[in-house]
């Protein structure tokens, strides 16, 4: 699959093979592709599905998101599946595996966070309503035409990022919430000129 051109796609679109523009984010690379098409944005209301993201966004600091969407399946099995009651129970022998498992991210900081942060996750009831209260519930639709436009960071996002490490979170500083938040859906960052920017408006994966 290649991108051809911006003609009808808007300043930061890109037209692909198949028709469709797409944020030129996601490149050309087929992986990518399909995450920015069925996953990225559309609004996410499973609590350990956010659970997975808000600490797969913790691992991607200092990386690109292609690299860790790479290695999910990896850190999927190495993980438990991202079980928080598991992940919370972690002790040194399992965090010293982890930082032999060369299929994901070996940093220390970042795994010694993923149990603390497991250990937060249990003590908040409702994870999923929990965020999703930052916004009332809706999803916050925006109108950007261009990369340029989109921001790193929001008021909302700091707010957000305060609470969780209040309650302990770590690796959550505003950039890497707002990451989050795009890709979950609280937010619709896809372009207007996006095929995918009315679609996410209503909740559709494809």
């Amino acid at each position: 699959m290649g991108a051809l051109r911006r003609a009808g796609c808007g300043v930061s679109a890109l037209r692909h093979e198949d028709g469709l523009c797409r944020c030129n984010w996601c490149g050309t690379d087929p992986l990518y592709v399909a995450y920015h098409d069925t996953e990225w944005g559309v609004p996410e209301y499973d609590s350990r599905a956010l659970f997975e993201k808000l600490l797969l966004d913790g691992f991607q600091a200092g990386l690109s998101w292609i690299t860790i969407l790479r290695k999910r399946d990896n850190f999927r099995r190495a993980f438990d599946g991202f079980d928080p009651e598991a992940m919370a129970r972690y002790g040194p022998e399992k965090l010293g595996s982890l930082m032999q498992d060369q299929g994901i991210v070996r940093n220390r900081l970042k795994i010694e966070a993923s149990v603390t942060n497991a250990q937060a996750y249990l003590a908040i009831p409702d994870f999923s309503a929990y965020l999703w209260n930052f916004l009332d519930g809706v999803p916050r639709q925006n109108a950007l035409r261009s990369m340029s436009e989109i921001p790193a960071k929001t008021p909302l996002a700091e707010k957000m990022s305060k609470d969780l490490r209040k309650r302990g979170f770590r690796f959550v500083g505003p950039t890497i919430v707002y990451a989050f938040m795009q890709a979950c859906g609280l937010v619709n960052d896809h372009l207007v000129g996006c095929h995918r920017h009315e679609a996410v408006k209503h909740g559709a994966r494809r």
